[in-house]
């Protein structure tokens, strides 16, 4: 059986998902079905609604399946 990388990217966060958590409530789905689609997999597209609306959402995760984290690139001033 083919498994899944549970972590996804748009450059700017990372959503982390753990199945284990999950308790299939269905909160993310009905609140951005365009990001958390539940017919395809990969089941989560990032670039599909910007970042302010993935981070509302993953908030609203009730079993703590979904996290997210901020990627922050270093930059170097001279």
């Amino acid at each position: 059986m083919e498994s899944f990388k549970n972590e996804f990217t748009n450059g700017e966060i990372t959503v982390t998902y753990e199945p284990q958590k999950c308790i299939h409530a269905d909160t993310c789905a009905k609140g951005l079905s365009e990001v958390f689609r539940t017919t395809v997999i990969p089941w989560i597209d990032l670039d599909a609604a910007a970042t302010e609306k993935v981070v509302a959402q993953v908030k609203k995760c009730p079993s703590g399946a979904l996290s997210y984290c901020y990627n922050h690139k270093s930059v170097v001033v001279k």
